[in-house]
């Protein structure tokens, strides 16, 4: 791969089992981010297996068959580093960050967790009551809370809309094999990458990752559930709590991950709500005083996605503020966007590109995902040029075509005893 001013050497290796190391070569700093990365989540389990990743995530750290919990621990943070993990819908990740001559033993550590995790019936009951406990604290919040609603409306009896962390009745009846035959199933050498960023050698890591990994037995690569757009989708879900604010999200779903369409859709998100300099930061908070906190986002995944919009309002208010969100919404596909609006949102995300990719953490992250999402690492240049080449036009394509009531759902989580009809919230809907 080409040199580029963010990735200085990228290089990709395919051992003989299917496990792909990737690697991005910084010389001058004196840390290294490795990660482990899998290719399987939420959206891989059955409803039964609801939070099995998620479950399994927690349980790796929990011991392997030679180092207790602690043992994992000490041997990354006793030497000045950081471990943690993360699930997604359509992943997994285990990573670390270390001094560079640490690299090889905090492998091994990483490896070891993922590899040979312990999953004791005792430490996987404990743990069954700290993620009850977790999904309880979610509960307790209602931003988080009511993007949960809207994801199981915008993909009802599908697993992209079931919880990633699952329910009580799922994870507390998960048993010891349930778990250890989705880990023997999920975790296969074809849908694993290595992922290096810092201080490294491309091949000195090959190396490492070949005699921790290289005597894993194929198997065949996970499938999930595929999402079909004529899904039907649920239009407005509404719940009440003993809670000051009335928190609103709103979502349009929209394509998968591989449409050349989202470098449009990237920017028409942040036009809309992704800064304070946004269309909807600058009208329903600072010209109208109508919510502290607004935002909007993408998601996507292979194959669907979701525009995003979440409000905390106040309630004596919130119809009003819902309607001047759809009517800011509504205005792309009444008129362009202006073309310094659509630069400053370039510079915008370019920006945000080039600063975060100075990290080797963000480095790691971007090759990590990228092979395992696409196949191949994105140069981060290509995806510069392609949103450099995003023109007015294509921003009210993607508007006219996605930004419709027909794929609009809304999510509420209101007050107690003073919640508007889940009738109200269909209302907005159909009158988009």
């Amino acid at each position: 791969m080409a040199e580029t001013s963010m990735f200085e050497n990228v290089n990709e290796t395919k051992l003989a089992n299917g496990v792909r190391v990737v690697t991005s070569s910084v010389p001058h700093v004196q840390s290294v981010s490795l990660g482990i990365w899998v290719g399987v989540g939420s959206r891989h389990e059955s409803k039964p297996m609801g939070g099995a990743s998620h479950f399994l995530e927690h349980l790796m750290f929990k011991g392997s068959e030679k180092r207790s919990a602690l043992d994992i621990t000490r041997a990354i943070e006793g030497k000045g580093g950081y471990l943690n993990a993360f699930t997604q819908e359509e992943s997994t990740c285990y990573y670390a960050r270390v001094g560079y001559d640490h690299l090889r033993s905090t492998l091994e550590v990483l490896a070891d967790m993922v590899l040979h995790p312990r999953l004791d019936p005792t430490d996987i009951d404990k743990e069954r009551h700290v993620i009850l406990e977790e999904m309880m604290m979610y509960r307790d919040q209602p931003h988080h809370l009511v993007h949960e609603m809207l994801e199981a409306a915008v993909w009802p009896q599908h697993p992209l809309g079931r919880a990633i962390i699952g329910t009580e009745s799922s994870v507390g009846t998960m048993s010891p094999e349930d778990l250890r035959r989705f880990k023997e199933t999920k975790y296969v050498p074809a849908n694993t990458v290595v992922a290096f960023a810092g201080r490294v050698e491309h091949a000195a890591c090959v190396e490492h990752v070949t005699e921790l990994m290289a005597s894993l037995e194929r198997g065949p690569m996970p499938r999930s559930v595929r999402f079909t757009n004529d899904t039907t989708r649920t239009k407005a879900v509404l719940d009440a709590k003993e809670i000051e604010q009335t928190h609103v999200a709103m979502g349009f779903r929209v394509f998968g991950r591989l449409d050349k369409r989202r470098h449009a859709l990237k920017l028409l998100n942040t036009i809309l709500g992704e800064n304070m300099s946004s269309r909807l930061f600058q009208v329903v908070r600072e010209r109208h005083g109508l919510a502290y906190s607004i935002h909007s986002g993408c998601h996507l995944y292979a194959d669907s996605g979701l525009l995003t919009i979440s409000a905390g309002l106040d309630h004596a208010r919130a119809e009003k503020a819902v309607a001047l969100i759809l009517k800011e919404v509504d205005r792309f596909r009444q008129r362009p966007v202006s073309g310094s609006e659509l630069r400053r949102a370039k510079d915008y995300v370019i920006g945000q590109l080039q600063l975060g990719l100075e990290s080797t953490s963000n480095q790691m992250m971007w090759i990590g995902e990228n092979l395992l999402a696409h196949g191949r690492v994105m140069d981060p240049e290509e995806a510069i040029s392609a949103m450099q080449a995003v023109g007015v036009e294509d921003v009210r394509k993607v508007a006219n075509t996605f930004l419709r009531k027909s794929r609009l759902s809304i999510a509420m989580v209101a007050p107690n005893g003073s919640a508007p009809k889940t009738k109200l919230l269909t209302d907005f809907v159909d009158g988009f």
